[in-house]
């Protein structure tokens, strides 16, 4: 067993997906590179993609272990002010208002 079961591994693929979707749609809060953001959303949507294969392979740890790198990139992103976002349940780093 590698400590990840299939239940949990679903959670973690609708929560980086709902995490991913919100920060799409936030409003960026800081004047940096014009590419950044678009950058990080796609390689956000790429670790949840390469976690669905490894899911589909059967490599459960590998898949958790690339749901955390997605959502550690959102976090940075809501951390640095590229992603304004309220869902503190989502994101580890959501400024009070």
């Amino acid at each position: 067993m590698n400590g990840v079961d299939k239940e949990r591994l679903e959670k973690y693929f609708e929560i980086a997906q709902t995490a991913l979707e919100e920060a799409k749609k936030s409003p960026e809060n800081v004047d940096i590179s014009d590419n950044t953001r678009k950058e990080i959303l796609d390689n956000v949507q790429r670790y949840i993609d390469d976690a669905k294969t490894f899911a589909e392979q059967g490599k459960t740890l590998d898949a958790f272990a690339a749901l955390n790198y997605a959502h550690g990139l959102l976090d940075a992103g809501v951390l640095i002010g590229i992603f304004d976002v309220e869902n503190d349940k989502l994101f580890a780093f959501v400024k009070s208002k």
